[in-house]
């Protein structure tokens, strides 16, 4: 990622997926700065009419992983992940959604996950993923806060 995001974030994400919408509410429920803004694109009234003019609809937010900053910057898959858990204070884990070395591998899976979250939702991947979440929350320095 080359560009600081401008706070707040808006996160388009998918609540009718189970881990989706798990992994979003908990980084929100420990965004201790406010700075996360979540946005169900699955709901039945969303309106992607002011999207638009973005050139994104809402199964362009449905396949991947969206997020706005405040100018107007738009953050997608990868980069979305690391702007989004920096955001809630996780660093370590931000470093690693933007590791150089690790990006082609999470390039070629990410698309994969993307397409297959309401199966590995079923498959029980939701509980991993909070578990992974609540050890890197517990492991966060106490006090510790987001870059401002």
């Amino acid at each position: 990622m080359t560009r600081e995001p401008a706070y707040p974030l808006t996160v388009f994400y998918d609540a009718s997926c189970p881990l989706c919408a798990m992994e979003m509410h908990a980084l929100q429920e420990h965004d201790r700065l406010g700075r996360l803004k979540l946005v169900d694109c699955s709901a039945r009234d969303f309106d992607d009419a002011p999207l638009v003019g973005d050139g994104l609809r809402r199964a362009d937010l449905m396949a991947r992983m969206h997020a706005r900053d405040s100018r107007g910057h738009w953050y997608v898959a990868l980069d979305a992940f690391e702007v989004i858990y920096r955001a809630a204070g996780l660093e370590r884990a931000a470093r690693l959604w933007g590791s150089l070395a690790l990006r082609p591998l999470f390039d070629r899976i990410y698309p994969w996950i993307a397409r297959n979250r309401q199966a590995l939702s079923r498959l029980g991947m939701h509980i991993l993923v909070r578990l992974a979440l609540s050890a890197a929350l517990a492991n966060r320095p106490p006090g510790s806060c987001p870059r401002p």
